[in-house]
């Protein structure tokens, strides 16, 4: 099983592909989708943006888990794993944009990446565990891994790394890249199809 999830978080970035090429294959779009999967898709960028605000550019790593910071400041405060609930949210949305298969493809992917994203955490929270012992278990019993929490979590004795929202831009470059070529695409796809 740990092989298993070492594989899974190194191969992390490149899961989407498959769901992103039968989203274009089988895109039925019409205003609504994009309206609706674009808010949604926006949701978890924003999410994703606010979290390596705070974490940085380690969240990028593909080598092997690791962390400087036990972040537990702003999304972190609320959820375990915003960037991956984000990352949930942005692909749900980009789904719902493309309205493609509906509403099986949407459900599948959903579902696909909740799976993926458990075997991942689950490995992540072995090294936290072993690396900031008390203060992650304290945080493991008040947080929650991907459905967040009205208030905010606090342990003003847990060093944190300020928020940067300049690095946090920088970090996400390739993502917001990656979301505008698609979201443009599909614009794109339905503008020809509907001759807008």
């Amino acid at each position: 099983m740990k092989n298993l999830s070492l594989k899974i978080f190194k191969y992390r970035s490149y899961t989407p592909i498959p769901f992103l090429i039968l989203m274009f294959l089988y895109s039925w779009s019409n205003i609504w989708s994009l309206i609706a999967g674009l808010f949604i898709a926006c949701l978890g960028e924003w999410l994703r943006l606010w979290g390596v605000s705070y974490a940085g550019s380690e969240t990028r790593t593909t080598g092997a888990v690791g962390g400087t910071y036990l972040v537990i400041s702003g999304p972190f405060s609320h959820v375990r794993n915003p960037l991956y609930l984000g990352n949930m949210l942005l692909y749900f949305g980009i789904g719902i944009m493309s309205f493609a298969l509906f509403p099986y493809l949407q459900i599948v992917a959903l579902l696909f990446f909740y799976f993926q994203y458990r075997f991942i955490i689950r490995e992540e929270e072995e090294y936290l565990k072993k690396t900031f012992g008390k203060d992650y278990e304290d945080f493991l019993k008040n947080v929650p891994r991907l459905f967040p929490r009205l208030t905010a979590y606090k342990n003003h004795g847990i060093p944190q790394p300020k928020y940067n929202l300049q690095a946090g831009l920088k970090s996400e470059k390739r993502t917001l890249q990656a979301f505008a070529l698609v979201t443009i695409s599909l614009i794109i796809i339905w503008a020809i199809r509907t001759r807008f």
